[in-house]
């Protein structure tokens, strides 16, 4: 399907609004979009269970934070007919990352991105859900966004560092430690 809304540069908010497809709130959920196709790869690579599990949730979690994005914020007092991230999923992260850290070998040194095919990925996915944390603090500065946003982003790519070293552990591979010379 086609509109050629989107042929002379604009695309529209989740709404009415008109911008530029080169804006930052378009920048801050294409980058969100760009971390839930990171995080599919991932799971088509991670078999079934409780990583694959968590992943599909977080996948879900980013479609309401690209709404979050592509929407502006009601004025106070009127409805709010969008979804919104809030407390209880940067909570519920903290909740997996903890998790994993029960069985997870406390880290002394850096590690390098890598190993096997789900800790590869999930180490690609941490590496944009940095990079959309930035956009979206960016866009904060010059425009009203969801303050949950950007803890429930930070969490996220907490708990994709850690998600990567567990695939690891669970097939058998050895985080490779970053030596400097």
């Amino acid at each position: 399907m086609y509109t050629r809304g989107g042929d002379r540069g604009e695309t529209g908010l989740y709404g009415s609004k008109r911008v530029a497809k080169d804006s930052r709130r378009v920048e801050a959920y294409g980058t969100v979009d760009e971390l839930n196709s990171c995080i599919g790869v991932a799971v088509s690579s991670s078999g079934r269970g409780e990583v694959s599990e968590q992943l599909r949730w977080v996948q879900g979690r980013l479609f309401v934070a690209g709404a979050d994005l592509a929407s502006e914020r009601p004025l106070e007092g009127q409805p709010d007919r969008v979804p919104r991230i809030g407390k209880k999923d940067t909570e519920r992260l903290e909740a997996m990352v903890d998790r994993f850290q029960t069985e997870l070998p406390r880290l002394t040194k850096f590690i390098l991105p890598g190993g096997s095919a789900l800790s590869a990925n999930l180490h690609l996915a941490r590496s944009v859900c940095r990079r959309a944390e930035r956009t979206v603090v960016s866009l904060a500065k010059s425009e009203d966004v969801n303050p949950e946003l950007v803890p429930f982003l930070n969490r996220l790519s907490t708990y994709l560092f850690n998600a990567a070293r567990y695939g690891n552990l669970l097939e058998g591979v050895k985080d490779e430690v970053w030596e400097s010379g």
